[in-house]
């Protein structure tokens, strides 16, 4: 008789998605609704900067999504986007302190008391934008901004997490084409025990 593992891992296309559920990907989905509100308040929607913060935000959250969708068959395509997912918002975090650096605002320390409790907001059950909200849609640019690069910083770590179990999986158990050789010789086998 087998146990749900073994009918698991006779399935050619294994379960796969449920993206919403990844940390990585709920706090992504923070930075997009964050770098809309500040953008849509702090920089002008004429500018380029304006669509490209937008855009590398929302290229954060939608390439986690594509992966998760991916990984039925290809490990491969989940292990790029999830990396492109990581790029983008590195190049994100890049606006963020060339807007502090150039309006003459410092960037946070991690002492900063402030900046302490933005990151301790991370640990809130059901967090949304709306938890950061009072962080993000005040007058102050320096506020809103180093908010938003707190959130940054811990999403990228757990990208950075995502992406290391990814890397060791797929090591240690191949992508969709070594799967497909297991399903065919688990099939073979159990053909001629009939």
């Amino acid at each position: 008789m087998h146990d749900q593992k073994d009918n698991d891992s006779l399935k050619l296309i294994p379960a796969h998605g449920g993206y919403r559920e990844l940390k990585s990907y709920q706090m992504s989905e923070i930075v997009y609704d964050a770098t809309v509100a500040f953008c849509d308040r702090f920089i002008s929607k004429f500018s380029r900067t304006h669509d490209q913060m937008v855009q590398a935000a929302r290229s954060g959250k939608q390439n986690i999504a594509e992966g998760c969708m991916a990984s039925g068959t290809s490990k491969k395509t989940e292990l790029k986007l999830v990396n492109v997912a990581r790029a983008s918002l590195e190049e994100l975090l890049l606006d963020y302190e060339d807007f502090l650096r150039q309006k003459e605002l410092p960037l946070w320390a991690k002492e900063n008391p402030v900046a302490k409790k933005v990151r301790g907001l991370c640990y809130q059950e059901n967090r949304s934008y709306k938890t950061y909200r009072i962080y993000i849609e005040v007058d102050s640019e320096e506020v809103a901004a180093n908010t938003i690069v707190c959130v940054i910083h811990q999403t990228n770590y757990l990208l950075d997490q995502q992406l290391r179990t990814l890397e060791k999986d797929f090591v240690n158990e191949g992508g969709f084409t070594e799967r497909l050789y297991r399903v065919r010789t688990e099939a073979r086998k159990w053909n001629k025990t009939k």
